[in-house]
């Protein structure tokens, strides 16, 4: 009697830091993440008060795409959020800003083609790489996403409307009005 023994196929194991993009797309592949917020660098240092309870969430999902009568192309769907500790600009408290990225990216061959087809698609286009950072890009559009000017919608406390400095008020009071001195001298000169 014959004894048939079945090894399931080796499945890759896709690492954010060093993604094979062709690969992760051919296996229709997905990762997420629930990343610290002090893994990113760069967004940590806008962020006022940083914490270890503050997280980046993210799901990313690739796949090929076969255009009619072309060859497949590659996408990314990327979906990240995090809240970002910042300073209101109104009211100077600290604000919880949130972040949201949800966005498809093709990949192409190269940094010419993707210069030659950046004014017509869009999408964004990423150059493929079979060692790309995935983490990388997520930092890149929660820095595009953060505000300017980071504020609350309502601010906790009231905002002083009033100037704090009396030299100010004192000298703005002390200058004439050109245009009133134009009108005694007209009203002066008994010319209609």
């Amino acid at each position: 009697m014959r004894r048939f023994s079945y090894t399931a196929p080796m499945t890759k194991e896709f690492v954010a830091d060093r993604l094979d993009v062709k690969a992760f797309a051919q296996a229709s592949g997905t990762l997420e993440g629930h990343d610290t917020l002090l893994r990113y660098e760069r967004l940590a240092q806008e962020a006022r008060g940083l914490h270890p309870d503050l997280h980046v969430d993210w799901i990313a999902r690739a796949e090929l795409r076969s255009p009619v009568g072309g060859s497949p192309s590659i996408w990314l769907w990327l979906d990240v959020q995090a809240t970002l500790p910042m300073e209101c600009q109104r009211c100077l408290t600290p604000v919880d800003v949130p972040l949201q990225v949800q966005r498809w990216f093709r990949f192409v061959a190269d940094e010419a083609t993707a210069e030659a087809q950046d004014d017509d698609s869009e999408e964004d286009l990423l150059v493929i790489s079979r060692e790309f950072n995935l983490r990388e890009l997520i930092e890149d559009e929660l820095l595009m996403a953060l505000p300017v000017v980071p504020r609350h919608d309502e601010c906790p406390q009231e905002l002083p409307l009033a100037s704090s400095d009396e030299d100010f008020e004192a000298a703005s009071q002390e200058k004439p009005n050109p245009f009133a001195a134009l009108a005694s001298l007209k009203l002066g000169s008994g010319k209609p």
